[in-house]
């Protein structure tokens, strides 16, 4: 039967029944799956926010945030509804009036105030450039546009606070009252009237304060004056100028004269029009000043004291409401005036907010010049003088205090702990919430604010007074600071358990308070007597009644205040029932913004500007290593500031201060404790691997002790968007020190080994293991450091081509360093291949500095007008000479030369460019001896496979076997590993061409054609080479070597190598190879000699017959020293020819471009038969 309810369109389910059944099935499982893998998800993100990161979370990076302050989504005219509809009109324009003052208020706190205090403070002094004033200047123009605008709208509010109540308390008799204001006094309005004016007087303060913002703003003004004489420079249209002046001038008329608050009390509060009279109107003045010391009395008998909460605040505004009377109505009450500046005594100054710092006394004797007067000089002069008292008495109890605050805060703490741990009994519930109630509120709120004036007042009054504070001040402050965080810390790790307790507290509160309503509302009832007062009293009291009956928000708790001041009067309360009342409201306050107010209270953005402190906490911190765990707290205080300068706006971007403040803090932290305790752990670790050496007293009893290991246990702590981990630092410290030390003496690879082994076992440090060989006795000189200082070395060392070895040129000790082939493949294999690159990038840089110093030479008038003389001499002789070009012609350039000057070592300019060409020839040879390096490296890393063309692939075998994971990897990583040996013990990199096809395109440009006269430069300078090679191995033979040498290919090098390289044309680029081999130069040399030596044998034989053996002994020596000359240039010859071939400089380079081109046409040919075989192929596979 069921089956016919159906609708037509599901009728051919009927059919497959289990079909759906099947579906739900695979639907479930899915679910389920999802189920169990969203579990092991959440789990995951649960463990990796778990608190034990950091001792100290940072708040602001809250996945999910608790927000206690509930939202209001009732409108004021929803709330505020009663029968009697003149009240509800006065309650709601002052509740919304109250509303707009607590907006401003807010705007200030969290926008304007932030951006004027941070304006000073962009990037370091060192790094401002010229113009950078006046850039940020024009960046914080539109702020101050903003600024503006708020003061103004401030402006508004004021006059229409006190428009509402001046048309409220009408002095005229005949004029109909509103209500009846007999006994009503709105004490409310005139708070909230008073923080707007402190907001006022705040930014007076600021800008007064403010010297970089004044000194910024006249530079930005004389950049406009500039701008206004060459409009058109700018990009700037006259026309707009001006009004871009007088807007300026406005802005610093309001804003930077300090005339803020001044104007705001100078306004014209009686309407011209006919309008609210205010400042003859007696009834409002009388009920101003009966506010305002109703204000006074109350916050007089709590300033100063421990129950202290926002009196200090209030204290402001009620200054702020004096002045402001005194302005309107022009009376003063000298007792009250007296009375105001009697506090400076118990509060002798108040921060305002960060380092602003306010003296009430300076403000009440400015604003009012008429009553200060009246007083004799001795009392101002005694409040200036109880000033420096406070500050001296101070001092000596700042560690008193922070002993004390130590014991309430942690037994505070500790009360916290035990009452949220209990489970809440229902028999004895209203009992327990009061308790908390005063837990929270009385106990940890008051020691927040307390510790919090301490701070602030004692550092913002040093520096106000500019007197110096003892480390011992700053030691106490930084304690109460970290206390302070602590007391914040205390909240948030219990915030869930505090949450649901504020939600009870707060409805108890308001129990009590509808009790106490109901008891008056009650009276009023009872009592038959109606008048019109009567019911005002009675609708305030139902109103109250009804806003109470809902959530505690700011907007319902500041009508049932409008309303009680409505509700109070007519003795409706008695005297016992009211101040309970009272209390209770003021609690309800309190713990509906606990979490805002502890916030505030625990918030230490002030330290920016007190940034100096740190450097001694941490020494402080370092040298008491016992609770290192206190940084946390430090730290997160130096945070609170990051949410406030994210809001400048006078840089590029905010970043720009974010990263400045970062470098600073970690820069100090570096200096003085990372870098501190690295330090003194190495020290503790030699000293006791070297105890056998007694090199100090180190009996603790007698040198003391400290154990630095507990800052080790540390968590990590958070700081901007990283992790201080002292624990890693100095791991990687020490690992990094160890590392480097054995690389410079591998034979102390023990001591380091033992050092490490005792920083695990003393301090916890897991050290990484250095995995340097232990054993070698042919390491040499380093690659890396022959790189890092390649200008000593070759000019420090000789190369020989055909040994492939470099050999120190002189040494003050017995024997000379030498580095070969093996002492490069050891040091590559220290560092790792990944060297050979880096090298070679270095010497192009260094080949590069030295070509540019040849070019220099080359271009030189008096050497290239010598070269083209011999260019065009050798084209005239050529044919006559039989294409030789002549030895006296390269003797008679070496002569000329000389000619043209010589260094004090008595080098001419030819030597110092033979002396050039070697190092360049030098450089060379090390790449090459680089490169064989790496050959040999690589060789002796492949001797262990059995056979290079027959790899097995280990990743396979692996596969087949069917391993773990990491297995795969393993064999995957040595399969790598074993193809790059391969691949680089069968072929290194061609550095030599890699070099050419650098340099090769500049060396051919037009610009560079004075370098094509090298190559007739070359005859001269083998002549030098030669001449000075013999003189260098002649020294060897004497007494004094200084200048001896036997080997010195690099010259040689520096001939051919700069061919491609240094002189990129040079016989090579621009096909010179050609015109050095058309001068037969050494077929000239060759023949010179033989011709002079079968001379000097034909005088020998002549003068035989003689018998003079002088002559005889002379003439062997001209012929020894023929031969020699002779036997040089043909060594010269050889090796020329034999570094020729590394070149290939049997190619021209038009046919080495040619042979290119044809190998890639073969190569696109054969790639081209392979498609065309592989399409052939296919009908015969199918």
């Amino acid at each position: 039967m069921a089956v016919e309810t159906l609708s037509p369109d599901w009728e051919f389910d009927r059919v497959d029944d289990g079909s759906q059944k099947i579906h739900a099935e695979v639907q479930l499982k899915n679910y389920g799956k999802f189920l169990e893998e969203y579990t092991s998800q959440l789990r995951r993100i649960e463990e990796a926010l778990d608190d034990s990161i950091g001792d100290v979370w940072d708040f602001n990076l809250d996945p999910i945030a608790l927000k206690l302050l509930p939202y209001e989504q009732s409108s004021l005219l929803e709330l505020i509804k009663t029968e009697n509809k003149v009240l509800n009109k006065v309650i709601t324009v002052y509740a919304a009036l109250c509303c707009e003052t607590k907006k401003l208020k807010y705007e200030f706190k969290f926008k304007n105030e932030i951006h004027l205090l941070l304006l000073p403070f962009t990037a370091t002094d060192a790094s401002m450039v010229e113009g950078d004033c006046q850039i940020q200047m024009g960046r914080f123009i539109s702020f101050l546009q903003e600024l503006s605008c708020f003061v103004t709208r401030c402006y508004e509010v004021v006059m229409n606070v006190v428009h509402q109540l001046a048309a409220l308390y009408i002095s005229n008799k005949i004029a109909p009252k509103i209500i009846e204001t007999t006994g009503v006094h709105f004490q409310t309005m005139y708070e909230h009237l008073g923080e707007l004016l402190t907001v006022l007087l705040t930014l007076d303060e600021i800008i007064d304060n403010h010297i970089t913002l004044k000194d910024h703003w006249t530079m930005y003004k004389r950049l406009l004056k500039s701008v206004h004489h060459n409009p058109s420079k700018f990009g700037i249209q006259e026309e707009k100028l001006k009004p871009f002046e007088k807007f300026l001038l406005k802005l610093e008329g309001q804003l930077l004269d300090g005339m803020i608050f001044q104007a705001c009390i100078e306004q014209q509060f009686d309407s011209l029009n006919g309008g609210v009279s205010v400042s003859k109107n007696s009834t409002f003045a009388e009920e101003f000043a009966h506010s305002i010391r109703s204000i006074f009395a109350n916050v007089e008998a709590k300033l100063g004291e421990p129950s202290e909460i926002d009196q200090r605040d209030k204290y402001v505004g009620i200054c702020g409401l004096f002045v402001l009377h005194f302005q309107i109505f022009r009376t003063i009450d000298k007792k009250f005036y007296k009375s105001l500046l009697d506090i400076c005594k118990k509060v002798p100054a108040i921060t305002l907010t960060a380092n602003i710092i306010w003296f009430p006394d300076n403000f009440l004797i400015q604003k009012i010049p008429a009553a200060a007067k009246l007083l004799d000089r001795k009392s101002l002069q005694a409040i200036k003088i109880h000033r420096d008292t406070f500050l001296q008495q101070k001092a000596q109890s700042l560690t008193k205090d922070v002993q004390s605050y130590y014991v309430f805060v942690s037994s505070w703490m500790m009360k916290m702990e035990s009452i949220l741990s209990k489970e809440q009994r229902m028999d004895k519930f209203a009992e327990d919430l009061t308790n908390r109630c005063n837990v929270f509120i009385q106990v940890g709120f008051l020691y927040a604010y307390s510790i919090s004036t301490i701070i602030k007042t004692t550092m913002n009054l040093y520096m106000s007074m500019q007197k110096p504070m003892t480390k011992t001040s700053v030691k106490a402050l930084c304690r109460l600071v970290e206390l302070l965080k602590a007391i914040e810390h205390m909240f948030y790790r219990r915030s869930m358990v505090v949450a649901d307790s504020v939600s009870h507290i707060t409805q108890h509160l308001q129990h009590q308070a509808l009790n106490s309503i109901s008891v008056a509302k009650k009276r009023v009832i009872s009592d038959k007597k109606y008048s019109e007062q009567r019911l005002d009293v009675l609708s305030a009291l139902v109103l109250a009644e009804n806003t109470l009956n809902g959530p505690s928000t700011k907007q319902r708790r500041l009508i049932v205040s409008l309303a009680l001041s409505v509700g109070t009067q007519m003795k409706t309360f008695k005297d016992e029932e009211l101040f309970p009342l009272q209390v209770v409201m003021k609690k309800l306050d309190l713990i509906s913004e606990l979490r805002e107010r502890v916030q505030t209270q625990c918030d230490c953005c002030f330290l920016y500007w007190h940034r100096a402190v740190f450097p001694i906490y941490l020494d402080d911190v370092y040298e008491n290593a016992v609770d290192a765990a206190r940084l946390h707290y430090m730290f997160s205080a130096l945070r609170d500031c990051v949410p406030a300068m994210m809001h400048a706006r006078h840089l590029a971007s905010y970043e720009i201060l974010l990263d400045c403040y970062d470098k600073e803090i970690m820069e100090i932290l570096n200096e003085h404790l990372l870098d501190k305790l690295c330090k003194e752990i190495e020290k503790d670790l030699r000293l006791s691997v070297h105890t056998h050496l007694k090199l100090d007293d180190r009996n603790p009893f007698k040198v003391g002790m400290k154990d630095l290991a507990l800052f080790f246990s540390l968590n990590p702590i958070r700081f901007f968007n990283r992790f201080i981990n002292i624990r890693a630092y100095v791991t990687h410290y020490l690992d990094k020190t160890f590392y480097n030390l054995t690389t410079v003496a591998l034979h102390d690879w023990a001591t380091y080994s033992e050092m490490r082994n005792l920083a695990t076992q003393r301090y916890g440090l897991v050290m990484t293991e250095a995995h340097l060989p232990s054993q070698t006795l042919e390491q040499g000189l380093d690659v890396l450091e022959i790189m890092r200082n390649i200008h000593i070395f070759v000019s420090r060392y000789l190369y020989n081509l055909n040994n492939q070895i470099f050999i120190e040129r002189t040494s003050n000790n017995k024997h000379l360093n030498t580095i070969n082939i093996r002492h490069i493949a050891n040091s590559i294999r220290t560092h790792g291949t990944g060297i050979m690159n880096t090298t070679v990038n270095f010497t192009y840089q260094f080949l590069k500095k030295k070509f540019y110093i040849f070019s220099q030479f080359m271009y030189d008038e008096h050497i290239k007008s010598r070269l083209i003389k011999d260019i065009r001499f050798f084209r005239e002789i050529k044919d006559q000479n039989d294409h030789k070009y002549p030895f006296d012609r390269a003797e008679k350039f070496n002569r000329g030369i000389r000619k043209l000057g010589i260094t004090p070592e008595g080098q001419s300019y030819l030597d110092q460019f033979r002396q050039l060409i070697s190092q360049i020839g030098n450089a060379m040879g090390y790449v090459r001896m680089i490169r064989s390096g790496g050959l040999h490296c690589s060789s002796n890393a492949i001797r262990f496979v059995p056979d290079l063309e027959d790899i097995v692939n280990f990743e396979e075998l692996v596969k087949e076997e069917g391993l773990a994971e990491e297995t795969l990897k393993a064999a995957r990583h040595l399969d790598s590993v074993l193809s790059d040996h391969t691949r680089n013990s069968a072929e290194g990199t061609e550095y030599f061409k890699m070099l050419v096809d650098v340099f090769a395109p500049e060396f051919r440009r037009p610009k560079n054609i004075h370098l094509r006269n090298f190559y007739i430069i070359v005859p001269p300078l083998t002549l030098n080479f030669v001449e000075h090679s013999i003189s260098c191995k002649e020294k060897l033979n004497k007494k004094n070597k200084i200048g001896a040498a036997f080997t010195d290919d690099g010259f040689l090098n520096g001939i051919v190598f700069p061919l491609i390289l240094c002189v990129a044309y040079i016989l090579k680029l621009l096909d010179q190879y050609r015109e050095f081999d058309s001068l037969h130069w050494f077929q000239s040399v060759r023949e010179k000699y033989l011709k002079e030596i079968r001379a000097v044998a034909k005088q020998q034989n002549v003068q035989s017959t003689s018998q003079d053996e002088k002559l005889l002994q002379t003439m062997n020596l001209t012929q020894k020293r023929l031969d020699v000359y002779l036997q040089e240039f043909e060594l010269l010859y050889f090796s020329l020819s034999s570094a020729r071939i590394f070149f290939r400089a049997d190619k021209t380079a038009a046919e080495e471009n040619q042979e290119k081109k044809e190998k890639e046409e073969e190569t696109k040919t054969s790639n081209g038969d392979l498609s065309d075989s592989t399409g052939s192929a296919d009908p015969v596979v199918k």
